[in-house]
């Protein structure tokens, strides 16, 4: 079976001086250290010691802290995995060990575990599962439990959970003392298939298919919809939802991704980190059901839905910048092609755990069916939105990416959050990000190699003892060139497949790519991957195979949004990065560049910005501009209601001016206004 970036992330090791490795180096020596802290001094750290939090008084307030800490002691233990030849993180590696104390001593002697049923609500646990996040918080706490059996070779960890598992399987299923429910907040399914792929437990596996398949039932309990049913055994009266809900409607139940089964779901709906968690465990138990029952045809009807449910949000749910949700009241999709900007303009939420969920999906997808479509938009959510959810010194967040700044949300970055999902998200996501540059498979003495995203790094492989090393040279994302080098022994028959981005642009003489040394037959991508067969890899082993684009592909160029956005409006991306403004390199800027439009005719120029922290030098980009004064156009009445027309005022008053563009990432790091954009009108 194929593994995960969870499993296979210790096989990459990062060139020290590469965009990514700078980045992780950020987050061991500060994120994870500032994180503790704020873990530690918002009582979250403690809070497994079951004693009472003024926190808890709120009510709710507490409710996913058993996930804050669980994402961030799994975050831990990827580093801790690397340190390697580096000096142990002492304090790291001794708060991991307290909390894994302490979450083992909270446990009950049946198996439960959670802070909130225990402390805040006793008696009420498994009540509410559709909105109190019980099980959502008992995946975190085993994606943590999986890594640490991983880093510390033990069981302290791993054993409290799989009791955990056992209860929860007794308790839900299709039996009739069961509950016949699934959580409303997906993210167990895809840790318990993870549990079996390590255990081999069976109820592990039963558990998540139930709650994937059975998600969306009409009729699962007592003839009616589990999430109508659960309530009415709690006496909750429907339509009586207190203004400000994420529900605009009563059973609005598309907010849970279970309006219907998910087999019948057309299109993408409701809350977007939900609908992603969901999917990755549903293309997750499609890979793992070819294996335990090879001949079953079901699950792959899944993947068909999974397959219609990605490109209805990548073509029609999606911004240029990788992030999904333009709606803040259910953090989530709204009608194909509503994608304003930002809250000024109507919405815009695309909250950064969602981009994560967005490269999750997409990574097991590509198990399913090795697709460049995938991997795109793999990259894409990777440098855009989740690299710059985090600050470049690793220590500031944003929750929310939105395209368009305005009074009311300036583009401004916070330390930590009451609904702290993202900052120990970003962390467990680069701790594994070497899992996510390539995949691989062995059969035999026959290896593939799939490369994903490029990065200067090597991947060790240890095929029944005989090593494999595939090493990248790269300065990408800023340049277009990438080398290779395999070394390997002649007894071993080593495919790479080398993904060809869809936004590489055709040279001159109509070609994508260039490769050298040149093969003796012509390569052509498929599914947007050449395939380098053994003859190749092994006449060149040893040798730097190099990969080049055309340098038209890492040029700036113009995206315009789709017609049916209702949006003229040009964007600048250069390579897999998008561009914005902000007001720290356009001091001029009062309106947050509302009124600033720029030409597609226009030619960039690209400057250098060299940035303190990492040492990086920046690419920028300097685009000139027109700034419209106040009054270009007016409403006239003309023949009475409803006879309005608009007239243009001759006398415009307009500016020239340059306006200087950076990585989407790079966004609100250098103090400033809060004036940023990223899509401007067109001339």
């Amino acid at each position: 079976m194929s593994s995960y970036p969870q499993e296979t992330f210790y096989q990459t090791s990062f060139s020290p001086s590469s965009f990514w490795a700078k980045r992780r180096s950020i987050v061991r020596k500060n994120t994870l250290h500032t994180q503790l802290e704020i873990l530690k001094s918002t009582g979250r750290y403690e809070a497994f010691r079951l004693k009472w939090h003024p926190a808890y008084d709120d009510g709710y307030k507490a409710l996913f802290w058993d996930s804050d800490v669980a994402k961030w002691l799994e975050g831990a233990c990827y580093f801790l995995a690397e340190e390697k030849d580096e000096k142990e993180d002492k304090v790291i590696d001794e708060a991991v060990k307290e909390l894994t104390e302490m979450i083992a001593g909270a446990q009950w002697k049946d198996g439960y575990l959670n802070i909130h049923f225990t402390i805040v609500k006793p008696g009420l646990r498994f009540t509410n599962i559709r909105d109190l996040h019980e099980l959502y918080n008992a995946g975190h706490l085993i994606e943590a439990a999986l890594i640490h059996q991983q880093h510390y070779k033990n069981d302290l960890l791993i054993d409290p959970m799989l009791k955990y598992v056992e209860l929860i399987h007794s308790i839900f299923g299709p039996g009739p003392d069961q509950i016949h429910g699934y959580p409303g907040h997906p993210e167990i399914e895809l840790a318990l298939l993870r549990l079996y792929a390590r255990t081999g437990n069976m109820n592990s596996y039963e558990l998540a298919k139930y709650f994937i398949t059975e998600r969306g039932n009409p009729h699962g309990l007592q003839g009616q919809h589990f999430y109508l049913g659960e309530a009415k055994q709690r006496n909750e009266k429907w339509g009586e939802r207190p203004a400000g809900d994420a529900w605009p409607t009563a059973n609005a139940f598309w907010y849970q991704q279970a309006h219907k089964p998910i087999l019948e779901q057309e299109s993408i709906e409701g809350h977007s980190v939900r609908a992603m968690y969901l999917l990755t465990a549903v293309a997750d138990l499609v890979r793992i059901a070819r294996t335990v029952k090879p001949n079953s045809g079901h699950f792959e009807a899944y993947k068909t839905a999974c397959e219609k449910l990605w490109d209805n949000m990548v073509n029609k749910k999606m911004y240029l910048t990788g992030g999904i949700g333009s709606i803040a009241q259910w953090e989530g999709f709204g009608i194909d092609y509503f994608l304003p900007q930002g809250k000024e303009e109507g919405g815009c939420y695309a909250e950064t755990c969602a981009s994560i969920g967005i490269m999750m999906m997409a990574e097991r997808m590509l198990q399913l069916d090795l697709d460049g479509k995938y991997a795109d938009i793999m990259e894409l959510a990777l440098y855009n939105t989740v690299l710059g959810g985090m600050s470049q010194n690793g220590k500031e967040f944003l929750y929310e990416n939105h395209l368009a700044s305005c009074a009311e949300r300036p583009s401004k970055r916070e330390h930590w959050f009451d609904c702290a999902c993202c900052p120990p998200n970003i962390t467990r996501t680069f701790g594994m990000l070497g899992g996510y540059l390539w995949s691989s498979n062995v059969k035999g003495k026959d290896v593939a190699i799939n490369v994903h995203l490029y990065n200067s790094a090597t991947l060790s492989l240890d095929v029944d003892g005989t090593p494999v090393t595939l090493q990248q040279e790269t300065d990408w994302p800023w340049k277009s060139s990438v080398s290779f080098t395999l070394d390997t022994t002649p007894s071993l028959n080593v495919t790479i497949r080398l993904r060809i981005p869809s936004w590489v642009q055709a040279s001159e003489n109509g070609s994508f790519f260039d490769l050298n040394p040149l093969p003796t037959t012509t390569i052509k991508p498929v599914k947007s991957y050449i395939t380098l067969l053994p003859e190749y890899t092994s006449t060149h082993r040893g040798s730097p195979i190099t990969l080049t684009f055309d340098a038209t592909s890492f040029a700036p160029r113009f995206l315009r949004q789709h017609p049916s956005t209702n949006q003229n409006t040009l964007t600048i991306a250069r390579g897999p990065l998008i561009y914005c403004a902000e007001d720290v390199d356009n001091d001029w800027v009062q309106d947050y560049f509302k009124s600033v439009a720029i030409s597609a005719n226009s030619k960039p120029k690209e400057s250098i910005l060299h940035d303190k922290i990492l040492g990086d030098d920046i690419l920028t980009v300097t685009i000139p501009g027109i700034k419209f004064g106040e009054g270009k156009y007016r409403a006239v009445m003309k023949g009475g209601f409803p006879g309005f027309q608009v007239e243009e005022v001759t006398n415009i008053q307009q500016e020239n001016l340059s306006v200087v563009f950076i990585p989407y990432f790079y966004r609100g790091n250098r103090d400033g206004r809060g004036h940023m954009r990223v899509g401007f009108k067109s001339l």
